[in-house]
């Protein structure tokens, strides 16, 4: 609540613009989200972000916000930023298959996250052995509110550690 009322975690820019930061979800290798092996991500039809390929099987908050969403089958979940930056974290590709085997969702539709916070963790052999790719997209799905964005690259990962995208709303 103290970061709503303080606008913290959030910056105001000399010019008046807000800036958001996004931070790692995963541990792991950093992948342009042109390479991920999956049209509906690599084209940006969901928005532009980065994806992560995962060194374990823990996913934490990127941002601190709201739960909008959290997938019958706990492999994606929506976040809602307080300034309204809406993010999917989509843990692997063709993991809806999987019908929820292997995740444990630690979170639920309407729960306020920090960055850091416990979301997902997930039996990362598991997702190896029955998903096309473990590759983890992060998407921001309303770009429509996004004036810029600054990509970090070529970087090994820390979930809730590493800061990757810097956005000026």
């Amino acid at each position: 609540m103290l970061k709503k009322l303080f606008g913290l975690g959030k910056k105001e820019e000399k010019n008046g613009q807000t800036q958001e930061v996004i931070f790692a979800p995963i541990s792991g290798e950093l992948v342009p989200l042109e390479n991920v092996p999956d049209p509906m991500f690599a084209q940006k039809m969901m928005g532009d972000g980065f994806a992560i390929e995962p060194s374990e099987g823990v996913a934490l908050a990127p941002v601190s916000g709201r739960v909008i969403q959290v997938f019958p089958t706990k492999h994606a979940i929506g976040l809602k930023t307080d300034s309204g930056i809406e993010i999917l974290l989509h843990i692997g590709l063709d993991t809806v298959n999987m019908k929820g085997d292997g995740f444990t969702s630690h979170v639920k539709e309407g729960d306020y996250v920090q960055v850091g916070d416990l979301l997902v963790e997930f039996d990362l052999e598991l997702v190896k052995a029955n998903a096309t790719s473990t590759i983890t997209p992060i998407v921001i799905t309303n770009m429509d509110a996004v004036k810029d964005l600054h990509k970090e690259t070529g970087l090994e990962t820390v979930a809730g550690q590493t800061l990757l995208l810097t956005l000026k709303l």
